[in-house]
């Protein structure tokens, strides 16, 4: 299988972790090719030390560089990675995959253009179940996600309604809907939702709870699904990470573990 050159759209705590442990040599058969950060001179300090230092570039030519674009950005800059990306038909690899349900549009584009847009599971579990399970009819899909109120702090829907997390003694449920009013409530939280959802049945019939729960130290997400093939609970707990607690550790080694499937010789798991 040929070498990937791979770019990586973003280096906050996902992708800082990411471009480490590529240029490490975490996996055989991909090479950081190049980086683009907000903030282009401490992007260049970041990867001086790094044994192999990648080019430093704009959002939009990371796809001129790279076969495979990992982004990892805030949402309202998705597009300048994402649209270069499919119209050169790069592998593409979003984290801000609630951005996605706003560009849906890229989908078809990526049929024409031979592009491959491939969501990592992230800080979730269970999306082979869920995938299979689809290929069937799946009644209902839930989820419960529970974060320490820190962690949901600044949220636009809490900002607009006045909500504090602040102090908090008990769980606090501070929303309930579907996943695609979830991820406009709350871009930096709740991807996983939405992954769940493309996965499934839908942005749209995918229901959401979001808790901040002081009880909690972990951000913990729970599935409930009941289909005609299996009826599935799963939790999962994430240990967040120290840089932003928004995340847990576990996302950025599930892009290592999507990107090892690219150039694996044995892939285990629909």
């Amino acid at each position: 299988m040929k070498s990937l050159k791979l770019a990586i759209a973003g280096l906050g705590a996902i992708g800082s972790d990411v471009a480490r442990r590529i240029d490490a040599g975490a996996i055989a058969g991909i090479s950081l090719a190049a980086i683009s950060a907000r903030d282009r001179n401490k992007a260049a300090r970041t990867v001086e030390t790094f044994r192999a230092p990648p080019a430093v570039v704009g959002l939009a030519d990371l796809a001129d560089i790279a076969d495979v674009v990992v982004e990892s950005l805030p949402s309202s800059q998705f597009a300048a990675v994402a649209g270069p990306a499919v119209r050169k038909g790069r592998i593409f690899m979003p984290l801000s995959v609630g951005a996605l349900l706003d560009h849906m549009d890229l989908v078809e584009q990526a049929r024409t253009t031979g592009a491959r847009i491939i969501v990592p599971t992230g800080a979730l579990l269970g999306l082979d179940a869920v995938r299979a399970a689809a290929e069937g009819n799946i009644a209902s899909v839930t989820i419960i996600t529970r974060k320490p109120p820190a962690g949901l702090a600044g949220a636009p829907l809490l900002v607009a309604r006045g909500v504090s997390v602040d102090g908090l003694k008990e769980p606090l449920k501070v929303f309930a809907g579907s996943a695609r009013e979830a991820i406009a409530g709350f871009p930096a939280n709740v991807n996983v939702a939405v992954a769940l959802s493309l996965a499934g049945i839908g942005p749209d019939r995918t229901r959401v709870e979001v808790w901040a729960d002081p009880t909690v130290t972990r951000n913990t997400h729970t599935i409930a699904l009941k289909s005609d093939s299996s009826d599935l609970t799963m939790t999962i707990e994430n240990i967040p990470s120290e840089e932003n607690p928004r995340t847990g550790k576990i996302t950025a080694l599930s892009v290592l573990a999507a990107l090892r499937r690219l150039t694996a010789p044995l892939v285990v798991g629909s």
